[in-house]
């Protein structure tokens, strides 16, 4: 089972598996409106009659793709969203890149963006807002930009522990005694979450003469990880875990925590590691190859706008990449963020060796 596992493609190991993730294949659509008259809706009256745009997405589930196609029907443009999970609709991008059918994409991680980036499936555009967005988010080869932010953070159940006996970071949970047995280890390595805390040990640990780029310290903190934690199942959500005691420490996404709360009645505690916090950031670009460039550009300009994210922050509890819109969310999200320090990952570097640390992690650790 798990050479099998271990055979899986790269791209099939990044499927967002956070809020982020689209639903199947579904679709969308709205018809055309002339312009309103606000300021963004001006915007695509020049972009060409009728021009519908195709819009690929894995970020339109639980309404948020209702919410983006009326909005954008309200600014004058026509699009259709092609919603699907994030390794799947790389691949099917991958797969359609000399014969483009996407004119924009949106809600996909930088990971996947790389691999679509490297596979020249992107055409190159910065947007109008690409100076508003938080230092070190956007491509700096300028093929993709950021939109919303995610944090994974460590979560604790507040009936286990308090702030001052929590830990403090990943390592004092693989290091320090009084948390064995205590945290859930992240085995499911076809998952974003666990992928992410996984690449902030192994990323501290860089070195080009070391096995995929890790040194043997790198390695030996990993099979601390998992020596000294319990694995996740497949198929059990971490929370409950956390609220019925099975493992009171672990992983736990911003973007989930409202709707995790409500659910299981449980606030949990936060530790944002002093060393950095992995943050998952969706990315919007133009697809090579589109024959309706100039309105795709108009869209890009469009829905990354602080005015649009602004709105999306507020309506969906989220945290926008764009600093003029980040006062437009929610005073918890803010609160958090404030709080964070974000780990600046060499992307090209995490999205080359993931795979092949994923592969080891399975075959030679995880045993």
């Amino acid at each position: 089972m798990v050479r099998k596992m271990a055979g899986v493609s790269l791209l099939s190991m990044m499927c967002l598996a956070v809020t982020a993730c689209g639903g199947g294949n579904t679709k969308e659509t709205a018809g055309t409106t002339a312009p309103s008259g606000t300021p963004a809706a001006s915007a695509p009256a020049s972009a060409g009659k009728n021009e519908k745009l195709i819009v690929y997405t894995n970020s339109n589930s639980d309404g948020r793709g209702d919410w983006l196609v009326q909005k954008a029907k309200e600014a004058g443009f026509e699009i259709e969203i092609v919603g699907a999970g994030g390794a799947n609709l790389t691949s099917r991008l991958i797969a359609e890149k000399n014969n483009p059918v996407a004119d924009v994409i949106y809600g996909l991680n930088n990971m996947l963006f790389e691999s679509l980036k490297k596979e020249k499936v992107l055409a190159k555009y910065v947007p109008a807002w690409a100076p508003e967005i938080e230092k070190g988010l956007n491509d700096p080869e300028g093929y993709y930009h950021s939109l919303v932010k995610q944090a994974i953070l460590i979560g604790y159940n507040p009936k286990s522990f308090t702030a001052e006996t929590a830990p403090k970071d990943w390592a004092d949970l693989y290091t320090n005694p009084q948390f064995k047995g205590k945290y859930e280890a992240p085995t499911q390595l076809d998952q974003i979450t666990p992928q992410l805390v996984v690449a902030s040990i192994l990323t501290k640990y860089k070195d080009d003469k070391g096995e995929y780029g890790i040194s043997k310290q790198g390695w030996d903190e990993i099979k601390k990880l998992y020596n000294n934690g319990v694995p996740a199942v497949k198929g059990e959500d971490f929370y409950q875990n956390m609220v019925n005691g099975k493992t009171p420490i672990g992983a736990v996404v911003s973007g989930t925590l409202q709707a995790k709360e409500k659910q299981y009645g449980v606030k949990a505690g936060l530790v944002s590691p002093g060393t950095g916090v992995p943050m998952i950031v969706e990315q919007a670009a133009i697809a090579n190859g589109t024959k309706k460039m100039e309105t795709a550009k108009k869209f890009i300009d469009w829905i990354g706008s602080a005015d649009v994210q602004g709105q999306f922050a507020a309506q969906f509890n989220a945290m926008p990449a764009n600093q003029k819109a980040s006062d437009k969310a929610n005073k918890d999200v803010k609160d958090l963020y404030a709080s964070i320090k974000p780990i600046a990952f060499d992307w090209g570097f995490v999205s080359e060796n993931l795979g092949k640390w994923a592969e080891k992690i399975q075959l030679e650790i995880m045993k």
